[in-house]
Parts: C-alpha cells; structure tokens; sequence
C-alpha cells in the first residue's frame, strides 16, 4: 500500500468514527426526550411543537452570527432546488416531531420507541434500494431478527401502531434526504432552511392554540419558560449532530445504530413511566438486543470502517 493510500485508509476510517461518535450522541440525546416534554406540562403538543420550530430558527440565526456564514446561507438561498428539498425535509421531520411529542405527552412512549425500532429496517432499506448499499451477512441477520422484533410487538399492540409506522417512515425520508443533500449544504444551513419553511406553520398553529385553548407560554413559572425557550437548543443540537453523522456514514449502518434511541425510550416507558408491558413487548425486546449483539459483533470484526472500493465507502465522504 502506497504512502497516499495508507494516508487516505487512515483518513476515511477517522471520518467513519467520527461520525459514529455524532450519531451514537444523536441518537442518546433522542431517548432522553420524553423526560423532557413531560415536564413542560401543561402545556400541549401542539404548542410545544411549534415553539420547538420557532426557537430552533433563532438559534441557527444565532448560530449563523456568531459564526459569520449568511453568506453560506445566501448562497443556498440562490439554489431553488435545494430550497426545496429542504423544504420537503421539513415536511417530513415536522411530521416526525409532532407526532413524537404527541406520543411523549400521552402516555405511548413505549409505542414511540416501537416506532424507532422499526425505523432502523425503513432506513436500512431506504440505503440498499435507492442508495445502492450493500450489508454484510451479519448486518443482514440483524436486520431480519429485528423485523421479527417489530412484527412481535405489534402483535402486541393488537392493533396497526399507527403513531409508530408513522415516525418510523417520517424519519426514515428525512434521513435519506439528508443523506442525498448532504455535500450540498452543511449542518446549520439545512436546518435553517427546514425551520424557515416550518415558522409560518408554527405561528399558525401557535394562533390557533390561543383560540382554543391559551398559550401557557410566560404563564406558568420562570423554569416553565425557560424550558420552552430551550426547546430550539434542545432540537436543534441532535439534529445537528444527526446531520454531521449523516454524512460521514453508510445510511444502512447509521439506520443501525439507530437502535440506541428507541431501546432508552423504551426502558424510560416501563420503568419510569410505568406504561403497560405485556409477554409479547418483552419477547420482542429481548430479539431487538439480540439483533444488536449480532450488529456489535459484525462492527468489531469488520473494524469498525467501511470497505474501500465498495458503495458505502464511496458516499462516507464528509461534505
């Protein structure tokens, strides 16, 4: 191996870990969220959703000042097609945002979590049939013992878990449409664009909750406020991290490691929030962590990087 060679290895494998890092940090930030949502009450989803959109515009504002890049941002402006797709991006983490929050603030954390256990086998697919990349046998296995997992709990569901189908494919687009704009616009910039094509939605679901039932925005306590003022640090900083992961890795291997959120989603539903747990959810459960031992497995002996020359090495290129 020449000298440029051994130097590009060592680089695309650095890159590989750095994004896992981003991801694996995502992701935990994610599962922690219920705990969060939970004590802004009283106030709704609805509200809380459309502060979350607000605050986190202000933020990236921030952001972009402190940084000194509106012209980065000009630049994107310029670009109409980009404009759009973030537009759509937005559409589809709304979507996820809103219904997630929904599940948080009335008791269906653990079918949340179902949502991102299924989510994970949406992305990974998403990655092999529009992306074109390819897994290993053991990836294959844990993708199939994992859809085993999924099928299990919604048997124990009784019934179509339609708040976890939809954050499942909410967020699996989201995720290939970052993937696909990803050396197009860096991290702050396509988060500004969502939030800005999401503000006028926020206002209006903002104006409609003070006709129906009152903002409880300034009203509650001092904490309370500076809770929902937190909300766009709290949404925009995993998002953030999600996107720098997004582009450093394979989309089937960041669909993967997706397992962490929804297995801290779910302990936070049954043992702290003491949602109902029947036989089914537990067999189910147990399938979800064998599927992650086969994964833990496969990333050991592989290394831990991608495999040059081969499609997932050739889209592990930072922007």
């Amino acid at each position: 191996m020449t000298d440029a060679a051994a130097s590009a290895e060592t680089a695309a494998r650095s890159t590989h870990r750095t994004g896992l890092i981003y991801g694996g940090l995502a992701y935990g930030f994610w599962g922690v969220l219920p705990l969060y949502f939970l004590l802004l009450s009283p106030s709704g989803a609805f509200e809380i959703v459309a502060w979350r959109v607000l605050f986190s515009l202000v933020f990236c504002a921030l952001i972009i000042t402190f940084t000194r890049t509106w012209s980065v941002l000009g630049r994107a402006l310029r670009q109409p097609r980009l404009v759009w797709t973030m537009g759509l991006a937005g559409v589809f983490i709304f979507i996820n945002w809103q219904t997630y929050v929904i599940a948080a603030t009335t008791g269906h954390v653990v079918e949340a979590a179902l949502g991102y256990f299924i989510n994970p086998i949406v992305t990974v697919l998403l990655g092999v049939f529009v992306l074109h990349e390819r897994l290993r046998r053991r990836q294959w296995v844990a993708v199939g013992v994992s859809f085993l997992a999924v099928i299990v709990l919604a048997v124990g569901y009784g019934s179509i878990p339609w708040i976890s189908l939809i954050l499942a494919f909410s967020f699996g687009f989201y995720g290939l449409i970052k993937k696909r704009v990803g050396s197009s616009v860096d991290a702050v910039t396509g988060l500004t664009l969502e939030t800005a094509w999401l503000a006028p939605v926020a206002v209006i679901q903002l104006v409609v909750v003070s006709g129906i039932s009152g903002l409880t925005f300034g009203t509650v306590s001092p904490w309370h406020t500076v809770g929902l003022l937190a909300a766009g640090v709290i949404t925009a900083v995993p998002l953030l991290l999600f996107a720098a992961a997004a582009w450093r890795l394979p989309l089937s291997l960041l669909g993967l490691i997706q397992f962490v959120t929804p297995v801290i989603q779910f302990l936070l539903g049954v043992f702290i929030l003491n949602e109902m747990m029947p036989v089914e959810r537990w067999v189910g459960f147990a399938l979800v962590w064998v599927a992650l031992i086969i994964l833990t497995v496969d990333m050991i002996v592989s290394g831990r990087g991608p495999r040059r020359g081969s499609p997932e090495s050739a889209t592990n290129t930072p922007a």
